[in-house]
């Protein structure tokens, strides 16, 4: 079996102050990378490094909103001052406005995008600047989402911003492979704080918390759901030097899952000499490429009879 040996190498996490920002940083520490970790709130970007250097590892604080241009710059800094390098960057900082769209205000849209779709930009690109300087390769790794695969109900905002993400992984796969700069995204499913708050899956959650026991197979096989901890693996495996063919790659993992995502393709097509008129479509789409229509949203949790 690899063993995944991250010693040398430099990682920036943004968000990185709980949840599963912190598990990620905790990983890449634990497989022996200096890490920089990020969040808003000075207090958690604090007890993450002490978390860090607790089990061993050597870590180093930034507090900031990650979104602007110049957090993405002195987190890349941050890295350099303190290790003398960037081989790692995970874009996991986040926020959430949730409201139907009826309800949901230009603050919570650009609040929204700010912090996931343009935070990921901004800090990527600081990475990329950096690590094609290095001239040594690198790894980024984005942190997408379910919601931004197939839509969420009340979302808006952020699903968007996590397909955007999805894309952006796909294109800086392109532009950076000269450079031997992979990118991918992460399409994590853990209980999280949020996940807590869905009414099927908290009572196994609560017991879970409350006595240890792991997670109903139900959960960590069928949904994809388990701990933080269940997710940094493939972190971890993405930053590695194991990882180098891998890239532009959209990867879901949770519980005991692990999932390619496909790229969006067409499905169906029809041909027509002339093109199609509103009349012509209307008459061939129940029985042509509409037979089979794609579904929207993530599809709801089953729990097995009488769990």
């Amino acid at each position: 079996m690899v063993v995944m040996d991250l010693i040398g190498k430099v990682a920036v996490v943004t968000g990185s102050g709980r949840g599963l920002g912190l598990a990620y940083a905790r990983a890449l520490a634990a497989s022996g990378a200096s890490v920089v970790v990020n969040d808003v709130e000075e207090e958690a970007v604090e007890a993450a490094v002490k978390a860090v250097e607790a089990a061993g590892g050597k870590a180093v604080g930034v507090t900031a909103a990650v979104g602007g241009t110049g957090a993405a710059e002195q987190l890349v800094s941050a890295a350099v001052e303190h290790f003398g390098r960037l081989d790692v960057l995970v874009t996991n900082a986040g926020i959430l406005r949730d409201r139907v769209l009826w309800k949901m205000t230009d603050d919570d849209f650009d609040d929204v995008v700010h912090v996931h779709m343009r935070g990921t930009f901004t800090c990527a690109r600081a990475a990329a600047v950096r690590m094609r300087e290095q001239g040594e390769g690198g790894r980024i790794i984005l942190i997408g989402s379910p919601a931004g695969q197939r839509g969420n109900f009340g979302q808006t905002n952020y699903a968007a911003a996590k397909a955007g993400i999805v894309a952006m992984a796909r294109t800086w796969a392109m532009e950076l492979a000269r450079a031997q700069i992979t990118v991918n995204a992460v399409v994590p499913v853990a209980a999280t704080e949020m996940t807590k708050t869905i009414p099927v899956f908290a009572p196994a959650i609560e017991e879970a918390e409350r006595t240890g026991a792991p997670l109903p197979d139900w959960m960590r096989k069928d949904e994809g759901l388990g701990t933080v901890d269940d997710v940094t693996g493939l972190v971890t495996f993405l930053a590695s030097d194991a990882s180098s063919g891998v890239t532009g790659q959209a990867i879901g993992v949770g519980g005991d899952r692990l999932a390619l995502w496909s790229h969006p393709n067409e499905k169906a097509v029809m041909l027509r000499d002339g093109g199609w008129s509103a009349e012509e479509i209307a008459h061939d789409w129940a029985g042509g490429i509409g037979a089979e229509p794609e579904s929207c949203g993530i599809p709801a949790p089953q729990p097995p009879t009488g769990a």
